[in-house]
């Protein structure tokens, strides 16, 4: 848009523009510029709103045309003189030129929001935000609060800038509403065992009554139970406390009664665990959960006894989310899984415990793999008569052999939501429609309940005629909706009837 003014001799400023001239150099001062040629003038002219410029040109002007009158408004009192007023943030050109056509003035202005303090500053960068500065003793600090964790940062730099290097800014920025993070965590573990055990015992009983007596015996376990009795010997053959299987038999053998056991085993198991916690924290805030339990030790305390503590076990889970920027979470989480361990102590059990602890960087809900293990663990032992076990079909019947493999896996996977906190009457349960069948449900319909699951339940009423409450808030609703019985809603996650 071009507004042009054409000017002859002395018709070119009345009395009407004079007195606003006048009016507007006095409420807002102004700066003189010098024209120069349109090649020389390279800068642009900066100016605030509501500021004024006053241009000399060096000589006669004519006419005068503005790019965007909305930005800058020129007045004209003689005709060797501009007076340029900002009026809103913009840019825009003016040229001025003589009767012949020469150029006297060619530039750019652009216009800015006047910003005298940094109250100002802050507020137009940061329209949602709420923050108040305060000036002490050579310093600058804001308080306040902020949509957003990044913005703290942000209005601390932009301050900085403002008021230089000298002045030391302390930020005390708050969240207005404090985002938080749930964890969900998923860890798996199967251990898988397998074992083989072959073994031969043996246990004599020489009854020959001759001079010498003799006896042969050895094994992995007391597998027999010799008496003597009216009616003679007496073999009772004990079966392997591990549920393995076992053959047995009685036989004489050069003047001696010799009992054999050849125990045969082969076991496999498979076990699994699946935990799955939830946990919600703050941001910047550490939130801990264990599913499991304690156990008791003793501890000594030298002259003055013993003393009995306790150890948790199970699956435990730490974290500490931080929210940055565009929505990211920095999550440090340390997970352990933890048992009890008796194969040491029958009485007094260790701890055997999985642990990882790190720190990574991911969008809400994406998951992450933290830990991966897989553990191997192989035995093999064998027991034997030395010489006579190294036979080849002879020595199995002086050999023991037993052989177990076990593995373990554990995988832990990590997932965390951005969450903001719901409205109370919004939150459904599945027991809130739940009801007693009553006797005829009972006997005729063969019922055990009543009613739905999610079904909202009755929710408090305005008596007719009494006064309406007064919002306790300015987040309380005035008129809450009442919900309507019988219609069903959302079951929660867990069950339903």
């Amino acid at each position: 848009m071009k507004s042009m003014l054409q000017m002859s001799g002395r018709k070119v400023a009345g009395p009407a523009i004079a007195l606003g001239l006048a009016v507007a150099m006095t409420a807002v001062p102004g700066t003189a510029v010098n024209a120069a040629p349109s090649s020389a003038q390279d800068n642009a002219i900066l100016m605030s709103v509501g500021g004024s410029r006053v241009v000399n040109l060096g000589a006669k002007m004519s006419d005068v045309v503005i790019g965007n009158p909305e930005v800058v408004d020129v007045h004209v009192r003689s005709q060797n003189q501009l007076y340029l007023i900002a009026k809103k943030a913009g840019e825009t050109t003016v040229f001025a030129t003589a009767p012949n056509g020469k150029v006297l003035f060619s530039g750019t202005v652009r216009v800015g929001n006047n910003l005298t303090s940094i109250d100002d500053m802050l507020r137009l960068a940061m329209p949602g935000a709420n923050i108040a500065v305060n000036k002490m003793n050579g310093m600058v600090l804001l308080t306040g609060t902020i949509q957003a964790p990044e913005d703290a940062a942000e209005a601390e730099r932009l301050t900085q800038a403002f008021v230089g290097k000298e002045t030391t800014v302390v930020s005390r920025l708050r969240m207005a509403t404090p985002l938080q993070v749930m964890l969900q965590v998923k860890i798996s573990e199967v251990a898988k065992d397998v074992g083989h055990k072959i073994g031969t015992n043996f246990s004599s009983l020489d009854t020959s009554g001759g001079k010498v007596l003799g006896s042969i015996g050895g094994g992995t376990r007391n597998f027999v139970t010799q008496s003597t009795t009216a009616a003679g010997q007496t073999w009772t053959f004990n079966n392997p406390s591990d549920g393995s299987y076992s053959l047995g038999g009685v036989a004489r053998i050069l003047g001696m009664d010799i009992a054999g056991a050849l125990d045969l085993a082969e076991s496999s198991g498979l076990a699994t665990t699946l935990a799955q916690p939830n946990l919600t924290a703050l941001s910047g805030e550490t939130a801990s959960f264990l599913a499991g339990g304690e156990y008791p030790y003793t501890v000594s305390n030298g002259t003055q006894g013993n003393s009995i503590e306790f150890k948790q076990y199970g699956v435990q889970l730490a974290f500490t989310p931080t929210v940055l920027a565009d929505g990211r979470i920095s999550l440090r989480v340390r997970p352990t899984v933890s048992s009890l361990d008796f194969t040491l102590n029958a009485n007094v059990p260790a701890l055997k415990s999985r642990t990882a602890e790190t720190t990574v960087e991911l969008g809400s809900g994406q998951a992450f793999m933290i830990a991966g293990l897989l553990n191997n663990e192989t035995s093999n032992g064998i027991n034997k008569v030395p010489g006579i076990g190294n036979l080849p079909i002879l020595g199995s019947l002086f050999k023991s052999r037993q052989f177990q493999r076990s593995e373990t896996e554990l995988v832990i996977v990590v997932t965390p939501y951005l969450v903001k906190p719901m409205n109370a009457s919004d939150v459904r349960l599945p027991t809130d429609g739940f009801r007693n069948a009553n006797i005829g449900q009972g006997l005729l319909l063969q019922q055990g309940n009543d009613g739905i699951s999610g079904k909202q339940g009755e929710m408090p009423r305005r008596a007719p005629g009494s006064p309406t409450p007064v919002t306790p808030g300015p987040q309380a609703s005035a008129a809450a909706p009442v919900a309507k019985p019988g219609k069903p809603g959302k079951a929660a996650p867990g069950f339903s009837f």
